[in-house]
């Protein structure tokens, strides 16, 4: 065995096979896999092998829209069949509510090029005989379906890594991993020891356990799985004849089944709603190409609906049950990327779609760890998407959760309650009270609106029962005033001599003077946007940063790994060390002034000014900005004078008819301001400029900031994209983001987000289009549930287009 590799992947399942093999193909073959059984024990020898390119997340359906057209590629260039069979597949809904899902869905794909389409049930069951049309109100055709030979597909990927220069070590299993001060890693195995640059943790059933290794509690959960095969069934054999071809894939999400051809016969299996954890607290090492106990009865609600939408499988005798473990994160997604606060230490784990995604992991992480980022927008499968928070028995909540709801319906304004609640602040118990409907961001239970007595949620794909409560709270903000709950953002406070020329280099924009606050994008090196804060000098040049709050880990990640080495500058998380509120509304600064002898006046305490001072007699920071658009302040105060701080404002306010306001509104009062959202309209996708922020982009200031190359290019060229503001024709619903924005019938761009912007009474719609299409008035239309609507450009912001309001 060698003793010195670039890089070391654990885990020689399908992922695992993937990363080294796309490593390879990128020129670094000083490689090396350690596998402690064969290649594909675990989770990937079982796998049924299906695989498709739709994806509820357009970036993450690039992805695997990649992994299944690198398929013939490896096949090719390995010599070992994978056993590849395109068949195509329908993706069926028994429900007009699921129906206009998948129409959403669907809509998604168009400007990726995609080539699904909707169809009747009666088209559907053309195509797959096997079903009964009555039980169906319609489905989706996608011709890049189909299923492959596990074991073959893992081997070409490994032959092909090998043919390139990687090496792979079988029954070699890794004990112990030990990070050496000049952050090599001492990969210690029961055959030797390898140092290593970087270490991969793509160990699958075994992840958790490798990430233990190095103090890491993964998110991430084993689940139980079964499938079914049948014995050889004549309607199978027939269709093949007949037709001279295999039967097609079919998801029936709201039987909660799959099924594919086998052989002569059928596959089918099943996400059940009564779900069981596999080894929930740790995988035993012993585990290997093994399968678990059959248990049918767990999955007989699933298995008559299957059978009386498919009634062909009720005269099919069953050849096999396979029941094995798949691991999942909470949320489903894969978890990708470098682990923050250590060095060159990289996860591949929870990807339990595998043979969908396994090619578009390897092709991410490989360039990730080569190139320092992945090339596409992974933040949806970024390890760094979860907090400490993610407890073992939070994942182990979140994940069944997840795995009993895969194939259901999550509706746009849908809640789920698994391990809820978690983190909440000292008011939630008065929000609660006042009827606020929680959701839950990175752990923190947050109010999304208000609700009357008697009134609640109802999940839907169009206007729902929150929709007035939203639209009272907006104009309430609009006309007087009204308080939000702003914990739920990242706080950082950065501090030491260097603070104030890392913060130069770190963020584009420019550093505020003591007592100021300035708006600033961060880029990556290529110019492309991973953050937009604002950033505020408090006095002695101590400096607090404030950020979007699911993307903590994440923003912390690059910080630290930019951190200059002689300690002359700190950062820390303040987490719910420090809580917030909001203000916001043409009578804030009265309910303020009530409460303090310092003048709040606009000549005294001007837009973007911030100081410490008291409020009452509690101590906080106030800052002059809102995102609502409005005259507004952002109260920031330690955990144990929210309570008092909230009854304050709420007594001072009464004679003004002040209210609280939720997340829901806005979200409705920033689009009338076209303000744009943290993994929305600001992604690494996009440069400042065609993101309308070069504004805050310091682009003459002399420091030479990160990404400052690439944003002068984008300066002088202008960029591919803008970011425009739609009006809509819209009736019952708004959009969402994602979908298709077209120009006289020609798809061209797509939504980033939207909503009814309830104080103007308009639908609203941002997105990006192409530069040179931007300005066009006419001609302009979104799709939206399957239906066509006129869109109208919207030049300036819908209200206080010149910020007289704001800076008033």
């Amino acid at each position: 065995m060698k003793s010195h590799a670039r890089v070391v992947v654990i885990g020689g399942g399908v992922v695992g096979c993937s990363i080294l093999y796309h490593l390879t193909k990128f020129g670094w073959t000083d490689v090396v896999l350690l596998e402690r059984s064969e290649l594909t024990s675990g989770s990937t020898w079982h796998a049924a092998g299906g695989m498709h390119t739709i994806n509820g997340d357009p970036n993450v359906a690039k992805l695997q829209k990649y992994t299944v057209e690198l398929y013939k590629e490896i096949e090719e260039y390995s010599g070992q069949d994978i056993g590849l069979h395109m068949t195509s597949g329908l993706m069926l809904a028994a429900t007009p509510e699921r129906f206009d899902w998948m129409k959403s869905l669907l809509a998604k794909g168009k400007y990726a090029g995609g080539e699904a389409r909707l169809i009747s049930a009666e088209e559907a069951y053309e195509m797959m005989p096997l079903l009964d049309p009555k039980q169906f109100v319609g489905a989706v055709f996608d011709p890049h379906e189909g299923h492959l030979d596990p074991y073959g597909t893992t081997h070409a990927y490994a032959k092909s890594a090998k043919k390139n220069g990687a090496e792979i070590y079988l029954h070699t299993k890794v004990e112990d991993l030990v990070q050496l001060e000049d952050g090599t890693w001492r990969v210690i195995t029961d055959k030797g020891e390898i140092q290593a640059e970087h270490v991969v943790n793509a160990a699958g059933l075994w992840a958790r356990e490798v990430g233990r290794m190095v103090g890491l509690e993964l998110p991430v959960l084993a689940m139980e799985h079964m499938y079914l095969i049948t014995e050889d069934m004549p309607e199978v054999i027939e269709f093949n004849q007949s037709r001279g071809k295999e039967l097609m894939h079919c998801v029936d999400f709201d039987g909660e089944i799959y099924i594919r051809q086998e052989r002569n016969g059928m596959l089918m299996g099943t996400y059940e709603k009564d779900c069981r954890p596999w080894s929930p607290i740790e995988t035993p090492w012993t585990f290997g190409h093994e399968l678990l106990a059959e248990d049918l009865e767990r999955i007989t609600d699933e298995l008559e609906v299957g059978f009386r939408h498919f009634p062909a499988f009720n005269n099919a005798g069953i050849r096999k049950i396979i029941n094995g473990p798949f691991t999942f994160s909470p949320d489903g997604n894969p978890l990708v990327g470098p682990v923050r606060g250590m060095t060159n230490f990289w996860s591949a784990c929870a990807v339990m779609a595998g043979f969908s995604q396994g090619g578009g992991v390897g092709l991410a992480l490989a360039q990730w760890i080569i190139e320092g980022d992945p090339g596409f927008d992974v933040f949806a499968m970024d390890v760094c998407r979860y907090g400490d928070y993610a407890t073992l028995a939070y994942t182990n909540a979140k994940v069944r959760e997840n795995y009993s709801r895969r194939f259901s319906i999550r509706y746009p304004n849908e809640e789920l309650p698994g391990a809820r609640p978690l983190l909440t602040t000292p008011i939630y118990d008065k929000l609660k009270a006042a009827g606020a409907v929680f959701g839950a961001s990175y752990g923190l239970e947050t109010p999304l609106w208000f609700a009357p007595a008697g009134v609640e949620d109802k999940f839907s794909w169009r206007r729902s029962t929150d929709f007035d409560s939203v639209g009272r709270e907006a104009k309430l903000v609009r006309e007087g005033v009204g308080v939000m709950e702003t914990s739920g953002f990242a706080k950082y406070t950065v501090s030491g001599e260097g603070a104030r020329d890392w913060l130069d280099i770190i963020l584009a924009g420019r550093v505020p003077d003591a007592g100021h606050m300035t708006l600033t994008p961060m880029l990556n090196d290529a110019g492309k946007l991973i953050g937009d804060f604002t950033l505020a000098n408090l006095e002695d040049e101590e400096f607090l940063l404030i950020g979007s709050g699911i993307a903590e880990d994440y923003h912390m990640r690059w910080f630290e790994s930019h951190l200059p080495d002689d300690g002359s500058v700190v950062i820390n998380t303040l987490n719910l060390g420090l809580v917030g509120l909001s203000i916001a509304g043409p009578k804030a600064r009265e309910v303020l002034q009530k409460l303090t002898h310092l003048d709040l006046s606009d000549a005294a305490f001007p837009f973007m000014s911030i100081r410490e001072l008291d409020l009452g007699m509690a101590p906080l920071i106030l800052g002059r900005v809102s995102y609502t658009g409005d005259l507004g302040y952002e109260l920031w105060m330690k955990p144990e004078y929210q309570r008092y701080l909230f009854d304050l404002l709420m007594e001072a306010g009464a004679e003004f008819g002040i209210g609280l306001f939720g997340l829901r509104a806005l979200n409705a009062l920033r689009l009338e301001k076209a303000f744009g959202s943290w993994s929305r309209e600001y992604r690494p996708l996009y440069g400042p400029l065609e993101a309308g922020l070069s504004r805050f982009v310091a682009y003459k200031k002399p420091a030479d900031f990160i990404g400052k190359v690439a944003a002068l290019g984008e300066k002088a060229t202008g960029g591919a994209l803008r970011l425009v503001t739609f009006l809509l024709d819209a009736k019952d619903a708004d959009v969402i983001g994602d979908e298709p924005i077209s120009l006289d019938g020609e798809v061209c761009g797509w939504v980033t987000s939207g909503g009814f912007a309830h104080a103007s009474g308009v639908s609203v719609a941002m997105g990006y289009v192409p530069k040179e299409k931007a300005h066009a008035t006419e001609g302009w239309q979104i799709e939206l549930l399957g239906e066509m609507l006129d869109a109208r450009l919207q030049s300036h912001p819908l209200f206080d287009a010149n910020g007289a309001r704001m800076r008033g």
